[in-house]
């Protein structure tokens, strides 16, 4: 069964941290699934103290590709989602140990 990861880049133009948010096993629907409820869950369209926020807008950039930003009075919060599918595994006899598909090292 496929594996993915859930990728998540936080920041602003050269400060971006990218971050593998959830690992899971499924098809890629599942997946997907998964990681639209991720988006949902983060910068919701309230603040902690229940004010609603100017503007949260969700932007489809591919399939597995989206990008929230959430813009309120003070501040403005991005951040890019990407579902990938774990393709390399050096601990995984099921799986090439690269990307070119070789199971020998470099």
């Amino acid at each position: 069964m496929p594996r993915w990861a859930i990728v998540k880049a936080d920041g602003e133009a050269e400060a971006f941290r990218y971050n593998i948010i959830k690992e899971l096993e499924g098809t890629e629907a599942q997946a997907l699934a998964e990681m639209l409820r991720k988006i949902d869950t983060v910068a919701e369209a309230l603040t902690e103290a229940g004010r609603r926020r100017e503007k949260r807008r969700v932007f489809r950039v591919s399939d597995r590709s989206y990008v929230v930003r959430v813009e309120s009075r003070w501040s403005n919060h991005e951040a890019h989602f990407t579902l990938a599918e774990l393709i390399a595994d050096t601990h995984d006899d099921d799986l090439p140990s690269s990307a070119s598909g070789s199971t020998q090292g470099p």
